[in-house]
């Protein structure tokens, strides 16, 4: 393992999603260990205490205590880069102290989503757009990795797009429960139901799907145009949100290009990306995948596991493309997301390459 790994920190770490951020950085082959930072309900516990994953923590955090720190700490520890998993509408205020103390922060949250100097990035799909990422000055950069379920869908269509030219997009969602954060929706409401609606859900679903699938025209994006419809459910899975995907097309290739589309997409086959899977599509030839318990955890090599997006159930009766796309809420969608794109900043240039 490298020496000079660049130093950062996890804010939020003793939620769901911080947990997943630990998971990930523990061992990171480019970034230290990070520090653990939580706020009063979890500070001074090891991370041990408050871990809610399946697996294991990892041994070389758990028994980390989670230091309760503010941005003012952060940057006199010289921390540069923070992965702030943080709860929408909290996030906002802290994460923007941060990058004014010259702290770089890549956020699972959606209060910076698409603002101006924010990228909202997925690195397979719109790796350029973090040229729009502000820094520099004594000022650090913000990016931003989208919804969870975009997070999957983007991943999916980006393929295809430019073969079908769709006149429509609809996406109906079946969401884990996961993606409620902890503890998230009561047994009593999921156990034998379903339920039809997740507040904003739809509305970011379709928002931030065109932002990530539109072009970067000078200090903005130019967002797709195409309409995209969303409906939204909670469903009793733990992890993975399943989605069933209709693009109308205005074009008709053959279902054999389509098909060699998704299986030979790997725009980040040329860098070095730790956490990018090889290849970021994996399609199921099986007439019932994918599913979310056999499915989530799709990604090689193994430190990318759950950050593909399996494809299948694929049916093409033009001008109608349909298919079911599985992702890992909390990893593609999650703190995945995040590491993925400041292994892409790094490897860009726009963060330091030295340790703290």
């Amino acid at each position: 393992m490298s020496d000079d790994r660049l130093g950062c920190a996890v804010v939020g770490a003793g939620g769901y999603i911080g947990q997943h951020f630990a998971r990930l950085l523990a061992d990171h082959p480019r970034f230290a260990p990070p520090l653990l930072v939580a706020g009063e309900r979890s500070g001074g516990k090891r991370l041990a205490d408050v871990w809610q994953l399946a697996e294991a923590p990892p041994a070389g955090l758990a028994e980390e205590r989670l230091l309760r720190l503010g941005p003012a700490a952060l940057a006199r520890r010289g921390v540069p880069l923070v992965f702030s998993a943080l709860p929408s509408g909290t996030a906002g205020p802290l994460e923007r102290e941060l990058v004014r103390r010259g702290v770089s922060v890549f956020s699972n949250a959606a209060d910076h989503r698409a603002a101006p100097g924010a990228p909202l990035l997925v690195p397979e799909v719109n790796a350029d757009h973090l040229a729009l990422a502000r820094g520099g000055r004594g000022r650090g950069l913000l990016v931003t990795n989208p919804n969870c379920s975009a997070a999957g869908l983007v991943v999916a269509l980006a393929p295809v797009l430019g073969a079908l030219r769709p006149a429509s997009i609809h996406v109906s969602t079946y969401q884990a429960l996961s993606g409620a954060g902890y503890p998230g929706v009561p047994s009593l409401a999921i156990t034998d139901n379903v339920v039809p609606f997740i507040r904003d859900e739809e509305e970011k679903v379709a928002r931030e799907s065109s932002i990530l699938l539109g072009a970067r025209a000078g200090p903005q994006v130019r967002a797709l145009r195409t309409p995209i419809v969303a409906h939204c459910v909670r469903v009793g899975t733990r992890e993975g949100h399943l989605e069933a995907v209709t693009v109308h097309a205005r074009r008709r290739p053959s279902g054999d290009a389509l098909r060699r589309a998704w299986t030979t997409f790997d725009p980040l086959r040329a860098l070095s990306l730790a956490t990018a899977p090889h290849p970021p599509v994996v399609v199921r030839q099986e007439p019932d995948r994918p599913q979310p318990l056999r499915d989530r955890w799709a990604g090689t090599p193994a430190r990318a596991r759950g950050m593909a997006v399996t494809v299948g159930r694929i049916r093409w009766t033009p001008p109608y493309l349909r298919f079911f796309a599985l992702s890992h809420n909390a990893v593609r969608g999650g703190a995945g997301g995040s590491v993925l794109n400041a292994e892409l900043a790094l490897e860009a240039g726009r963060l330091p390459r030295r340790p703290s």
